[in-house]
């Protein structure tokens, strides 16, 4: 879709959502939409921000106001990123570039997942600046082949998921067909048929240009392609993943080090034991432990207990007063993830950028509304709990 299109007709990420879901296979929009189990955590990531409202300043200037942040020394035009997501060459063409090179444009940070299906290479050249997720091998020379192949890409941040020590119950996922890999079947072809418009723009596309999807980055090297009756059993077997293991990649790897799924203040103080750099309190999107705390419930927890670096947040994320509320609260910035997914399956580069300019006219003009003139004002201050428990500021 064109930018003049998406500007007419999408006002708000929900938008994209909306046409996402017509756009795309049902296997791979449920893979993207749903959670596990019965998604409480997915609602409770959501209602967690209704528990706060705002409080307002009034007769102040805001008529100069700035939204720009700063991580590990740089300065980003706002306060938001671009949360990892597997396979987003799936749901558009060479989706993960498209993400990276919106967001460096843009000037905020972006996550490539490891899960991904082009590789970490291409993504570095497009957008130098990406910050690298990624799953690690319970084989030690896997775990430092992928840990020195980002290096060798000119990626500076890089990123371990620890949320993730057992396969999750993805029941949506079964019942809408989705699997890693995708196994052929009369079912997956039908709905591939059936969506002529994502089947030619996106995988007759990526099989004439690239060839069969592959995991590129799986334990430092290539995995299984897209499609096969083949599953690997290691995808989801991550329990061996200890403290030890951070220790060991911390000593090896020079760059920036953040942990991301952490929803303890005790493990925050750990990690800050162990040399991480940065924390993104997570629960996954809702897509891991059914029940999880929401992120921003804990949110000031972790912060009093990380002092190292920046705690940064995700999941739930869906409109600006979301990211004040948790920028109020102690996060220095915000990811968001499944929108911009969308964004890109409707409208590719063009609507990542409108997905961005949408959550940053947002966080303006609620600043604007809030008597704010920058985002470093924010403090539990401006918000008034609503609930009792431990989301009180």
């Amino acid at each position: 879709m064109r930018g003049g299109y998406l500007r007419r007709h999408v006002l708000s990420l929900a938008d994209f959502e909306t046409l996402a879901e017509k756009r795309l296979p049902r296997p791979l929009f449920g893979y993207v939409s749903g959670a596990c189990e019965d998604n409480q955590s997915l609602h409770a990531n959501r209602s967690a921000f209704s528990e706060y409202e705002l409080r307002t300043r009034i007769l102040v200037d805001v008529s100069t106001r700035t939204q720009e942040c700063t991580l590990f020394g740089r300065t980003y035009s706002s306060p938001i990123g671009i949360a990892p997501m597997g396979v987003a060459a799936l749901t558009a063409y060479r989706g993960d570039v498209v993400l990276a090179a919106a967001a460096q444009q843009a000037n905020i940070p972006a996550i490539m997942s490891g899960w991904s299906l082009v590789p970490l290479e291409e993504v570095a050249e497009a957008a130098p600046d990406t910050w690298f997720q990624a799953y690690l091998s319970k084989d030690r020379a896997e775990m430092d082949a992928l840990v020195d192949r980002v290096a060798s890409a000119g990626l500076s941040t890089l990123v371990i998921t620890v949320d993730t020590p057992a396969q999750a119950n993805r029941e949506n996922n079964v019942r809408v067909g989705f699997s890693s890999p995708l196994r052929p079947s009369l079912r997956l072809a039908w709905q591939g048929l059936s969506h002529p418009r994502w089947l030619f723009d996106v995988f007759v596309r990526t099989l004439m240009r690239q060839g069969m999807p592959h995991f590129e980055n799986w334990h430092g090297g290539r995995g299984l392609p897209i499609i096969s009756k083949r599953l690997n059993v290691d995808i989801a077997q991550r329990g061996h993943l200890t403290w030890d293991q951070v220790s060991a990649i911390r000593k090896r790897w020079q760059g920036r080090l953040i942990l991301k799924g952490v929803l303890s203040g005790d493990d925050a103080a750990i990690a800050c034991d162990r040399g991480v750099d940065g924390i993104i309190v997570s629960n996954h999107g809702g897509r891991q432990l059914d029940g999880a705390v929401a992120p921003l419930r804990v949110l000031p927890e972790i912060v009093s207990s990380f002092a190292r670096g920046p705690v940064m947040i995700d999941s739930g994320v869906r409109r600006g007063t979301d990211v004040i509320k948790a920028l109020s609260l102690g996060a220095a910035c915000v990811f968001i993830g499944r929108p911009f997914n969308y964004a890109a399956a409707v409208g590719g580069a063009a609507g990542v950028t409108h997905a961005i300019d949408l959550m940053r006219q947002e966080i303006s003009r609620d600043m604007a509304m809030m008597g704010v003139t920058s985002i470093h004002q924010l403090d539990p201050n401006c918000l008034y709990p609503i609930s009792p428990g431990p989301c009180r500021a």
